[in-house]
């Protein structure tokens, strides 16, 4: 009986799928744990999508205009959703700005709103971006505001306050050194009373002029080895390498209320950023790390500009499916989309000729008709939807903190 109880045990431990022991030729001897569960995958690169101002209601208005009541956005395919909250630790408001939105992300630390990877007390913190530059990774940002805003800038840099774009781009070029820089701001890069590319008080918007103050930037950028492009034509020229594209004075449009000279007409598309920075960044043997963000959904919903809202989603719908194609073809590649705070107030609803809706807009495919409603012209603390695709997205599912992007990306980036 003996003989027989060994192999039984053993028989019904398999059955039950309880993991043995194994010894191999390498154990010499030693017996070595072998587990049921493969080893978590590699996460090669990392692109971090930001909609700047998106909330739960921008992605369903952004749906029905785009693909009908049957369809859906690249990023709601995402085999992983969840929540983020967006408190920001600010003595003076319950309701986060970019900064300290982005700062959550980029440290892991909730700080006060202005504040750019900053704690509470203004000293500095480990940024994301610039920590995956030290870690070997390639790193680039592509966005419609300035490449010096908030969101880009928290990842990239450290300031007590946002507005100190010219010192962020400053830092750039000497710290935190990305590959690819493409956006908007060519005002912050050069010095009071040098236009560039884009001339200073262009009649649009005569509030627009260079305001640097720390010399020539683009001319140092050149000098540490990037090409400067500043058109279409000039980006799908550039060749690999370094590269600092800006191609508007500051935002890539003009953020007012329904006609009343609200313009979302970018020199560049997002969508064509994005696929020359990831052909830029996929070139290195160690991965990348790309932020990538539309500003315009954040700029219009503050007009309460349900239209060029409306046109801002269907630009970063076609950058998603952009990168989410890239990351198909790219197995290692994890996709993160949401936004750092809900601006507007905004409801999707019938149209009811009440004052104050926007629209009405049609719903694709139907003869249907939704309204956009708004309830404010400044942010709220609505938590916002995060969608997640390839290797550890199952990680952003269930509600947390805005400061958990930082925990579940450091690892990755930085290790």
């Amino acid at each position: 009986m003996r003989k027989l109880a060994v192999p039984l045990i053993l028989g019904l431990l398999i059955l039950a799928g309880v993991p043995l022991l194994r010894r191999t030729p390498a154990d010499s001897g030693v017996a070595a744990r072998t587990t049921v569960a493969a080893a978590a995958p590699a996460v090669r690169n990392v692109i971090f999508v930001n909609g700047d101002g998106m909330a739960a209601a921008h992605r369903e208005a952004g749906r029905l205009f785009l693909a009908g009541p049957g369809g859906s956005l690249t990023m709601d395919r995402f085999p992983y959703s969840g929540q983020l909250s967006t408190s920001p630790a600010d003595p003076a408001s319950i309701v986060t700005d970019s900064a300290a939105g982005a700062s959550a992300w980029a440290t892991g630390k909730r700080t006060y709103n202005g504040a750019i990877s900053v704690d509470t007390g203004g000293k500095a913190l480990p940024a994301l971006g610039a920590q995956a530059k030290k870690a070997g990774r390639a790193t680039g940002l592509v966005t419609t505001s300035q490449v010096t805003d908030a969101s880009p800038a928290a990842f990239f840099a450290n300031a007590v306050d946002r507005d100190a774009e010219d010192d962020i781009a400053r830092q750039y070029l000497e710290v935190s050194k990305p590959d690819v820089i493409l956006g908007g701001g060519e005002d912050w890069w050069l010095p009071k009373g040098r236009p560039g590319a884009y001339p200073d008080r262009p009649a649009a918007d005569p509030t627009e002029f260079s305001v640097g103050t720390k010399g020539d930037l683009i001319a140092k950028a050149r000098k540490n080895g990037y090409q400067y492009v500043s058109t279409a034509a000039q980006l799908a020229a550039a060749k690999p390498g370094k590269l600092l594209g800006l191609f508007a004075n500051e935002e890539m449009f003009q953020q007012r209320s329904e006609g009343r000279g609200d313009v979302y007409q970018p020199v560049v598309g997002l969508a064509t950023m994005t696929q020359k920075a990831l052909g830029a960044l996929s070139t290195d043997p160690d991965g990348f790390f790309l932020l990538v963000e539309e500003e315009a959904i954040d700029e219009f919903a503050h007009a309460n500009n349900g239209r060029r809202v409306l046109q801002a989603m269907g630009e970063l719908e076609r950058t998603v499916a952009v990168v989410q194609s890239f990351a198909a073809a790219h197995p290692g590649t994890l996709v993160v989309v949401t936004g750092d705070h809900e601006t507007g107030g905004l409801a999707v609803a019938d149209p009811t000729g009440v004052t104050g809706e926007d629209g009405p807009f049609p719903v694709k495919g139907t003869g249907l008709r939704f309204a956009m409603k708004w309830t404010t012209g400044g942010h709220t603390a609505q938590d916002v939807p995060v969608s997640a695709y390839g290797p550890l997205a199952e990680k952003f599912t269930g509600k947390h903190p805005n400061t958990y992007v930082h925990e579940v990306l450091a690892p990755i980036l930085t290790g």
